[in-house]
């Protein structure tokens, strides 16, 4: 038979971690108590600002002679206040004017008959029985607004003055939430920074700049040193550069770290166990490569029928016919839609062929030439088909029209 050459089917995994910040609506609780401790009802806010002078109350005038007003309303952790009313108010009962927050915490309006106001910010808040309520949740007093202006008014309740007027316990809770959204974002920032080495480093495989690529990875790794997906892929640039042995140290130190997380990933954990798989072959360790290969079979069995190529391919480059068919055969039963595990079939079978001394033609094994054959039917071309031809014409099988040689 002709030396013939089969590839191995490679796997890649995705770098995606991540940290998530505090929700929104876990900050907003803290507020609700915060805003409802602070600002009391309405009657009393009234009380404080009754002093404010009082604005016209007349019709708006025309365009030309009306204010516009807009600003941002953020909360004592700097995340925006949607949905919530703005008003604009002499009386501190009655809006004379009313806008509305944004998604993104910010409004605007028009059409406003200049004066001296006190603007609010009315929205959620906790009253005094403890239960959900609309009321006060700032407000910024002594406003001008002036004809064919547009004037910024902004809530932002991050400012000291807010904060230190708030019940103990509140403000203890906030700082906590603060700090604790200062550690999600500086993890976040880790991630992002760790996530454009691996980016770069794929980059510089890509154009065979391996060096640079495993010094890139290697920082990923120093960057998330508990993240198996950044060994994974230092793991990738060793194997890129053919330097087998670190590949392999690499994609075992992948494996522990994806194995021992709260929801393991099974298809990364099998294309890791697959690189392995051919890192440990290329090193020479055909055992330890085939141990591989069937952990991520079991680990991703939809692609079980690569993984079982793999090994098969593995066993077929060292001449170990009766494993390379074996797993021939699970490959066949996980995948029947692919051509190379029929060919290493036939051939692991064709090693135990004899020859007929009355014709002097091969005897083939039961099953050997329906391998060949069906491997022709999907791949009628090429160096294994025509070992495969010539495999079947020693025996005197014969060769479909089709499968002749192009």
């Amino acid at each position: 038979m002709k030396k013939v050459v089969i590839a191995f089917f490679s796997r890649s995994a995705k770098m995606s971690a991540a940290i998530s910040a505090l929700s929104y609506g876990t900050m907003c609780a803290a507020l609700c108590i915060t805003v409802g401790s602070w600002m009391g009802t309405a009657s009393t806010w009234a009380q404080a600002t009754s002093g404010a002078p009082a604005a016209s109350t007349a019709p708006a005038a025309s365009a030309e002679t009306t204010a516009k007003i807009h600003g941002h309303a953020q909360d004592p952790l700097a995340q925006p206040v949607p949905d919530t009313k703005v008003e604009i108010t002499t009386d501190g009962k009655t809006p004379l004017f009313t806008f509305t927050t944004n998604d993104y915490g910010d409004y605007q309006g028009a059409g406003i008959t200049p004066g001296t106001y006190t603007v609010v910010l009315f929205g959620k808040i906790v009253g005094p029985d403890g239960k959900p309520a609309q009321g006060i949740v700032d407000f910024q007093q002594g406003v001008k607004l002036t004809a064919g202006q547009d004037t910024q008014v902004d809530f932002d309740m991050t400012r000291e003055e807010y904060i230190s007027k708030l019940p103990p316990d509140v403000q203890k809770h906030i700082a906590e939430l603060r700090k604790a959204n200062a550690s999600a974002e500086q993890a976040n920032t880790q991630i992002k920074n760790v996530n454009k080495l691996i980016i770069d480093a794929r980059t510089a495989r890509k154009a065979g700049n391996f060096d640079q690529a495993i010094a890139l990875d290697t920082q990923a790794t120093q960057g998330k040193p508990d993240s198996g997906l950044t060994w994974y892929e230092l793991g990738d640039s060793y194997l890129a550069a053919k330097k087998y042995p670190e590949a392999a140290t690499n994609y075992q130190k992948a494996l522990t770290l994806l194995s021992a997380e709260k929801s393991p990933k099974p298809d990364v954990i099998a294309a890791a166990d697959n690189n392995l798989g051919e890192a440990l072959a290329d090193s020479g360790k055909v055992s330890d490569a085939v141990a591989a290969y069937e952990a991520a079979a079991k680990a991703d069995p939809a692609q079980a029928g690569m993984y079982y190529t793999n090994e098969a391919v593995v066993l077929f480059k060292t001449g170990q016919g009766d494993g390379a068919g074996a797993a021939a055969e699970k490959a066949i039963a996980a995948d029947p839609t692919k051509p190379i595990p029929y060919y290493i079939r036939g051939w692991a079978l064709v090693q135990h062929a004899t020859i007929d001394p009355k014709t002097n033609k091969i005897v083939l094994p039961a099953g050997c030439a329906d391998a060949y054959r069906k491997f022709l039917d999907m791949s009628p071309t090429g160096p294994l088909a025509d070992d495969a031809r010539n495999i079947l014409a020693q025996a005197g099988e014969t060769v479909h029209g089709s499968y002749k040689k192009h």
